[in-house]
């Protein structure tokens, strides 16, 4: 089985499968037509990507019903633009698993693979998904260079996970060398919340990706 197949498969948090199987029946009014994925998500990209992005978790409107991440939602619309600015996706729209986008050079993924109500999984939720799965797909990523990590959720997640002491405050442009190799590079979500209020501007974001592809292309000590 693919981790991709184990990560759809998983039901190891109930409370998360009943939200996303909930949600997928009771369905938003604008996407009624739609069937949706309601199940967890996987991450996606270029399996050579030097840069992996970490969100939170699946949109529950968006990657709950598409089956990608930040796909379908306002959030994703702000993360492909901008991957598509640094020349890391083939098109600034990701709607569907079917429309076409590609990325290049860098891996799209999340903290937590189940949609949480209120975007809020606890900390359980999240300690498991990170032991079951973020381990074997960074390990998966034999040039990774940078994680993105959007949110604090999403760089807590990193942290955890290559267990850097002390903990990381996080903070927008906060770059934390975690070995030799790979930099914790932290960015404000691209949420509505962040977004729609100016906290997060594209040219914020830019810049991310920009400093991502610079400390990508650093050459080792």
């Amino acid at each position: 089985m693919t981790l991709n197949q184990q990560v759809e498969s998983c039901r190891a948090c109930p409370r998360l499968i009943a939200w996303c199987e909930q949600v997928a029946v009771e369905k938003r009014a604008a996407y009624a037509d739609d069937t949706y994925w309601g199940k967890p998500v996987p991450g996606f990209g270029d399996p050579e990507a030097q840069i992996a992005v970490m969100g939170l978790a699946p949109a529950a409107h968006g990657a709950n019903r598409t089956g990608r991440m930040f796909t379908g939602d306002r959030s994703g619309d702000w993360l492909y633009r901008g991957l598509h600015s640094a020349g890391m996706a083939n098109q600034a729209e990701s709607t569907a698993l079917d429309d076409g986008l590609t990325l290049n050079n860098v891996w799209v993924t999340s903290a937590v693979k189940c949609a949480p109500p209120d975007n809020k999984p606890t900390a359980d939720e999240q300690n498991r998904c990170r032991s079951t799965f973020l381990a074997d797909e960074l390990s998966a990523l034999k040039n990774l260079r940078v994680v993105v990590a959007l949110g604090g959720i999403g760089a807590s997640a990193v942290a955890r996970h290559f267990d850097i002491r002390p903990r990381p405050k996080f903070g927008h442009g906060v770059e934390v060398p975690i070995n030799d190799t790979v930099t914790l590079l932290c960015s404000y979500h691209v949420s509505q919340q962040n977004t729609f209020t100016g906290r997060l501007t594209e040219p914020m974001l830019d810049e991310i990706f920009e400093r991502a592809q610079r400390l990508a292309a650093a050459p080792l000590a």
